[in-house]
């Protein structure tokens, strides 16, 4: 059977008419909308569902802890020192670990920092974030760290420390849940509990505070919070 041809013929425009531009085609071309306007959502969302998970053992070991150890430079930083000749004024800070050490401080865990440098940057960014119990210039952390327990009236059961040198081991074989960032020295590595995905300065501390908030009960809620 021969196919069936469909004729089809396009309507020119009346002689002495001024053919639009772009030739007839954009008569036939709807003009997209340069503005897109969204109805308030109406209604509930629903609940939003954490989607991280920690192996059961890691989340029964970090449970009733009630005070978490920080060390700076290459935990809070990438461990990169920006040095001129008046000494150390400039660090690099993460986001992510600074909501995530606010988080704690919601969640009732003390986040606490003992360091072996000093500066006004460094001081000026715990400020910021709410924290009041630091130790500064501190190269023998096991002291410092016991002086912030006994001031808050807990013992290393309570504890949890992160640290990337050998300066932290001492705090963080004490305490009952321990943490380093993936590019921390092997030997800190091997006697930590978790070690995080991220490097230092680049997330990792928020890795270790999200730990902290589930296996403490408080991360869905507060997901939760931020999401309605």
């Amino acid at each position: 059977m021969a196919p069936t041809l469909v004729a089809s013929r396009t309507v020119l425009p009346p002689a002495g008419a001024v053919p639009p531009k772009g030739g007839l085609a954009a008569e036939r071309t709807p003009t997209p909308s340069t503005s897109c306007v969204f109805p308030p959502y109406e209604g509930t969302l629903p609940a939003l569902k954490p989607a991280l998970n920690f192996p059961p053992e890691l989340l029964l070991r970090a449970q009733g802890v009630k005070v978490a150890f920080f060390d700076v430079d290459g935990v809070l930083t990438d461990g990169g020192l920006y040095m001129s000749e008046d000494g150390e004024r400039i660090k690099r800070f993460n986001t992510l670990d600074g909501h995530g050490l606010k988080l704690l401080q919601q969640a009732g865990i003390t986040p606490a920092v003992i360091t072996g440098r000093d500066s006004p940057a460094l001081r000026a960014r715990l400020q910021a974030l709410g924290i009041t119990h630091a130790h500064f210039g501190t190269e023998d952390k096991r002291p410092a760290a016991e002086i912030t327990l006994q001031v808050l009236g807990l013992d290393w059961s309570a504890a949890a420390a992160m640290g990337d040198d050998w300066p932290d081991l001492a705090v963080m074989r004490r305490a009952a849940l321990s943490c380093a960032p993936v590019n921390a020295h092997a030997e800190v590595r091997a006697q930590a509990h978790f070690i995080t995905q991220a490097s230092g300065g680049q997330g990792a501390a928020r890795e270790f505070c999200d730990l902290l908030l589930v296996a403490g009960g408080s991360y869905a809620r507060l997901l939760q919070a931020y999401a309605r």
